[in-house]
């Protein structure tokens, strides 16, 4: 997943460097439960089954030594009581040292269902509970609410997450998932460090709906989540049948069975061209989202891959533009 050469390829988001490449905390720490609510649906703690604490350590560790330093996580990747957050607490409390060496992306401001809601004392509230379950040694570079609220003015959450700016208990606003409007609204109530969307191979929406041109415009780096296809670009699923029951993924439209086809024939061309790049679709796709990186009236783009092991995280990409 990552190149000793991530270092050298540092973009400045909330302040601090990032390497050109994050790490997606998605899926650590609690099994997955079933839809339509899913606390888990991949990674180190959204999985039907979970790494130990020693093997999430060891990937966790392998990212940061890597220069993967972005760390994307969130209250909803889990229980209350068994998250990103807490198992970022447990990591801080056996490496102290590394505590400030990350920059922690946090979403929150969510309700069962994965509802937002974005009411100014619910927002607070949030941010205060992710705090608190980070423990003494965390602290929040960034924070997004998981959705826009439409039920909510803009103006009222992002205030009250300014706020929290002012009051040095988040070091800055992110938005996730949210349209060019959006955005460019967002843009005049409060800075915006960071905008979070899916991009990949699959997913390049963003690049054709005004998201990356508002962006760009506005010099709001792009971090984007699920850079390899929800996994499908690992080869590890072959057929609907490797998919958990319960898993996210079962309500996805390219996992259907009338479009499961299609896909697995196209993902059969990724291979063929990453087999002549003699790298693997993964690092193909990988190197891809990386590529579009501050090209042409594209803003800054830092894809946030998760792994649940080590080995996976010190895959080189075949490519490190």
């Amino acid at each position: 997943m990552a190149s000793p050469k991530e270092a050298s390829h540092s973009i400045e988001i909330a302040g601090p460097n990032v390497g050109g490449t994050g790490y997606g905390l998605l899926g650590k720490s609690h099994p997955l439960l079933q839809w339509p609510f899913p606390k888990s649906f991949a990674g180190l703690t959204w999985r039907p089954t979970i790494p130990s604490e020693e093997q999430a350590f060891a990937a966790m560790h392998a990212a940061l030594t890597s220069g993967c330093n972005l760390w994307n996580g969130g209250e909803i990747y889990g229980t209350p009581d068994n998250n990103s957050l807490t198992l970022l607490k447990n990591y801080y409390t056996l490496y102290p040292e590394n505590a400030d060496k990350e920059v922690l992306n946090i979403k929150g401001a969510t309700r069962p269902g994965l509802q937002p809601y974005g009411s100014p004392d619910y927002v607070i509230e949030s941010v205060e509970d992710c705090l608190q379950m980070l423990g003494e040694r965390g602290r929040i570079d960034m924070f997004e609410c998981a959705r826009r609220d439409p039920k909510v003015p803009l103006k009222e959450t992002l205030g009250a997450l300014a706020e929290l700016v002012d009051e040095g208990k988040i070091g800055g606003v992110a938005l996730c998932d949210v349209s060019a409007n959006t955005i460019r609204e967002a843009a005049k109530i409060t800075r915006i460090v960071a905008v979070e969307v899916e991009l990949s191979l699959w997913s390049t929406e963003p690049l054709t709906n005004g998201i990356a041109e508002a962006c760009f415009e506005l010099n709001i780096p792009i971090i984007a989540y699920s850079p390899i296809g929800r996994g499908m670009f690992t080869g590890r699923i072959k057929s609907l049948g490797d998919i958990p029951q319960g898993n996210v993924r079962k309500i996805l439209a390219r996992f259907q069975p009338q479009n499961f086809g299609t896909n697995m024939k196209l993902l059969r061309e990724l291979e063929k061209m990453a087999q002549k790049e003699n790298c693997t679709p993964a690092q193909l796709a990988l190197a891809w989202v990386r590529s579009l990186s501050n090209k042409e009236r594209m803003p800054r783009i830092i894809p946030v891959p998760g792994a649940r092991t080590a080995e996976r995280v010190k895959e080189k990409p075949s490519r490190s533009s």
